[in-house]
């Protein structure tokens, strides 16, 4: 008799990464890595240009922008499982076991960047810096955060927990 792991006792299949636990490809770590991306630059985006057409100051409009990242790379995940038939609790699980880690990396050095960037928190929606070190930030946070997806999706978790739904 084979061993099952949680994900096949409890749902019927398995995830792509458990078989064997082995490996990730940095291909599907980088796909993992996109799909965070865009939840996390959609949040990041609109936070930071909620935040500062309303004239926020810097720490609140960064605590808007990381809460919409969240908010957004979970609901990607969201809507893609729930798509798939799954119940909403169990979705949202998913999306929580999923992303949690690869955003809250995402998040730390897209912020990390911008805060250590001289002049980048001072500037305006207008100024070609706030656009061009928006942008830095999060090809530097998608280059940081593709080897955690590899080793999380390697290890049976992080995307590898969305795919065993699909």
């Amino acid at each position: 008799m084979q061993h099952q792991t949680h994900t096949e006792h409890v749902h019927g299949h398995e995830s792509h990464a458990s078989h064997g636990h082995g490996p990730a490809s940095w291909s599907m770590a980088a796909q993992a890595t996109l799909h965070c991306l865009t939840g996390c630059a959609i949040g990041e985006v609109l936070g930071m240009v909620i935040g500062t057409a309303l004239g926020w100051g810097n720490v609140p409009t960064m605590i808007l922008a990381i809460v919409l990242a969240f908010f957004f790379g979970y609901s990607l995940t969201l809507r893609g499982v729930l798509r798939a038939g799954v119940g909403f609790r169990t979705a949202f699980r998913v999306a929580l076991a999923a992303d949690t880690l690869s955003i809250a990396v995402m998040e730390l050095i897209d912020n990390g960047v911008i805060v250590l960037w001289p002049d980048a928190m001072d500037t305006g929606l207008g100024d070609a810096l706030f656009w061009i070190s928006l942008a830095i930030s999060l090809v530097i946070a998608f280059v940081v955060t593709t080897p955690v997806n590899k080793w999380m999706i390697g290890r049976g978790k992080g995307h590898a927990v969305v795919h065993a739904h699909h």
